[in-house]
């Protein structure tokens, strides 16, 4: 009996050592789901120029854009699962696929992570709030009157908004524009009060006194605006929020080969040359063990449900 469950197992495992002994046998795609310039779309060409070397095939990035990244990494899960095509997906991953019947969360499993995303809350310098708390004595005062940007429904600008709004116990009108690129345009020009963006985004805008820095939105504060206290130290607990940066990739890929590649992919991100690079993109480079990857995003599906509900967030 013994006997017969081993060579059940071992023919049950054959194939994905297999496709692992010869994996990777070609070029490796990382789709992109979003423009390229932004932030994750950068962060996948430094992968993408580093981890040739070690893998020993080329790596290439296709940018396939649609419904905040939903459509790429919907093909990323229908894809062979010979581990050549990886999705580069962000927190938005937790959100989109709860709004988004295209793509079911379990269809795509944790490969690695890459880095995390301190944002900043930034203001109109037009509107005249020095304080964070000031901000949010004007929406008290006016329910509804301030206007937020996000860089679209589901998004993970959207999800910190609405995090931060109830940790504030304020309304506001939220505008969701088609990008960060817009999002952050109608807070320069005044059309809008404020919006959580990446600190690389808004540092040059805040140090030439375009926009004020308000408080960090993420858990701790950011290397590149030390002084800046976050939005919990402020005095509102429960109002950070976790923009992580990960490769993902198709369920049913063999675990041998997800398990390569989250080697390689930790391997590049822990080298000093791209540690270098994601710092000056305002990033914290991330490495995570695969059960706590899954952990996270297991986590973070089961409360961004909860919000998501608590918001009445509904997809466009």
């Amino acid at each position: 009996m013994k006997r017969s469950f081993i060579a059940l197992l071992l023919a049950l495992l054959a194939p994905g050592l297999a496709a692992a002994q010869t994996f990777p046998s070609k070029t490796i795609r990382l789709v992109s789901g979003v423009t390229p310039g932004s932030v994750t779309d950068t962060m996948a060409r430094i992968l993408a120029e580093k981890l040739p070397a070690s893998l020993g095939q080329p790596v290439i990035v296709e940018n396939r854009l649609g419904a905040g990244g939903i459509v790429g990494a919907a093909s990323v899960a229908k894809a062979e699962p010979d581990g050549h095509t990886i999705s580069i997906y962000a927190s938005a991953f937790t959100v989109s696929t709860l709004l988004n019947p295209g793509l079911d969360p379990k269809d795509l499993t944790p490969v690695a992570t890459i880095a995390t995303m301190p944002t900043v809350l930034v203001a109109s310098t037009e509107k005249g709030y020095k304080t964070l708390a000031e901000l949010v004595a004007a929406a008290k005062a006016k329910p509804g009157s301030l206007v937020a940007t996000t860089a679209g429904v589901g998004s993970a600008t959207h999800m910190h908004l609405e995090r931060f709004r109830f940790a504030a116990g304020i309304e506001v009108l939220n505008l969701h524009m088609k990008g960060a690129p817009e999002a952050l345009t109608e807070v320069l020009t005044g059309r809008a009060d404020f919006y959580f963006a990446p600190v690389f985004a808004v540092r040059s805008h805040v140090r030439d006194g375009k926009l004020v820095a308000l408080g960090m939105g993420s858990s701790r504060r950011s290397a590149l605006m030390p002084d800046l206290p976050t939005t919990v130290e402020l005095g509102y607990p429960k109002s950070d929020y976790n923009f992580w940066v990960g490769a993902l990739i198709s369920s049913r890929t063999p675990r041998p080969i997800v398990e390569r590649l989250n080697r390689e992919f930790d391997a590049a991100v822990q080298s000093a040359d791209v540690r270098e690079r994601l710092l000056k993109l305002g990033a914290d480079p991330l490495t995570m063990s695969l059960p706590d990857f899954e952990a996270m995003i297991r986590q973070e599906l089961a409360e961004n449900a909860q919000l998501i509900k608590a918001a009445g967030i509904k997809a466009n």
